[in-house]
């Protein structure tokens, strides 16, 4: 067989290498820090070419695709700090029968479709803390994303997770069985440390880490491992580049997680004046997941808006307030999976009904989640040189939060995947 002219060779090469190049037009941009007006943006392949008047990009770019985002605000992809994506609503099928009685093919086919729901919402990166029994298989799930083969936002994800030995569930069966968990148990110094190394091994990018659960004399929430573990394991995962996270609910727990140096708290409902000054003072972020405590109220009967709130609702309200004031910075995260994927919204607008200013809600959700999360280089930004994670809602989102019910325009790296 003979061997392509050159010329032909590179024009195959030219054509492989083509980028389509897009001017997106909106009304507003909202860069992840900041609202500005009558600016355009230039997306060519996967990244942010130029922003500029769409005057001037068109001088530049006169061949750009142009779409007409006018009414619009556009806005960095939403960046969703708690997923997880392994798991479906608490009402549709309890936790236990999920970890226990679905198979991890179910499980992922399930995620599969959670993954696009997700995306199409107009969230571009998630940080999945857990597949909750399903083992490795959140590392499958970001690699088909990555590769193609499927459609969803891009992942970070934490595997198993860590729990103390006896002190998370399935539980209260008869101590003659042994159930699979739906987290990686392990104690002391040896046994962290090889769990922590087998998780980063596996394709783990952050360390969660369990500082408490409901394992107490009389089923209350209590610390799980002691401070010295939780160094342990935050050193660990550190000397790879990796940070860890806890769920942590108890004062103690936080208090212990915190000291150790984890990158953020979660849920953190029991968190008290104290604790939220040491979280300031250690740059130890809160991600509230404000949304899963609010559903699962009303899974468990609680009528929203008719009846009178739950002890639960009022507690987190106070914490959450708490926090803000002290100056805690907040990381948007929901616990998506407790309720629908697709449904990220609701965590926006109950930190808003929470307390806290809407153009917080914008950046907590788009810049300061990538800094926290070490994405800066990368997305949570309308800038130059970063990926083309981009979305767009009508009107003005931080007159009206409820915009992101209906995402009008999602691209993520550079290819579109909503234009409504």
């Amino acid at each position: 067989m003979k061997a392509l002219p050159t010329l032909l060779l590179l024009l195959l090469s030219f054509v492989t290498v083509a980028q389509t190049t897009y001017l997106l037009t909106p009304d507003r941009i909202f860069d992840g820090e900041q609202f500005t007006k009558n600016q355009s943006v230039v997306v060519s392949g996967e990244k942010i070419a130029a922003i500029g008047t769409k005057a001037n990009l068109l001088k530049k770019y006169p061949s750009a695709t142009i779409i007409d985002l006018q009414g619009k605000t556009l806005m960095p992809g939403i960046i969703e700090g708690h997923s997880h994506l392994f798991l479906h609503p608490y009402n549709e099928t309890p936790w236990n029968d999920q970890v226990l009685k679905e198979s991890r093919s179910l499980r992922t086919a399930r995620a599969v479709k959670h993954a696009e729901a997700t995306l199409l919402s107009g969230v571009t990166t998630v940080r999945d803390l857990g597949t909750e029994g399903a083992e490795y298989d959140d590392v499958g799930l970001k690699q088909a994303i990555e590769q193609g083969i499927i459609s969803g936002p891009r992942m970070l994800v934490a595997t198993k997770a860590l729990i103390a030995t006896g002190s998370y569930g399935p539980s209260g069966f008869a101590t003659d069985f042994e159930v699979p968990q739906g987290a990686e148990e392990a104690d002391g110094i040896d046994d962290l440390t090889k769990a922590v190394r087998r998780q980063i091994s596996k394709g783990a990018d952050i360390i969660k880490v369990y500082a408490d659960y409901r394992w107490g004399p009389n089923g209350e929430a209590r610390p799980t491992f002691t401070e010295a573990e939780f160094k342990l394991i935050v050193e660990v995962a550190a000397s790879s580049g990796r940070k860890t996270v806890a769920h942590a609910a108890t004062p103690e727990g936080m208090t212990r997680a915190i000291n150790s140096g984890v990158s953020t708290i979660e849920h953190g409902d029991g968190g008290t004046p104290e604790v939220w000054k040491l979280m300031k003072e250690k740059d130890v972020c809160l991600c509230p997941t404000l949304a899963a405590g609010d559903a699962i109220s009303q899974y468990r009967g609680w009528k929203k808006r008719t009846d009178e709130e739950p002890k639960r609702i009022v507690e987190k309200r106070k914490s959450f307030q708490e926090a803000i004031n002290t100056g805690v910075k907040i990381c948007f995260g929901g616990d998506v999976g407790v309720y629908p994927h697709g449904e990220n919204y609701r965590e926006l607008e109950l930190m808003v009904e929470y307390g806290m200013k809407s153009i917080d809600v914008l950046k907590s959700a788009t810049s300061v989640n990538a800094d926290v999360f070490e994405l800066t280089t990368k997305t949570g930004r309308i800038k130059t040189g970063l990926l083309a994670d981009i979305i767009a809602v009508d009107g003005n989102p931080e007159q009206n939060i409820e915009t992101f019910r209906n995402v009008k325009f999602v691209m993520k790296t550079g290819q579109v995947y909503v234009n409504k």
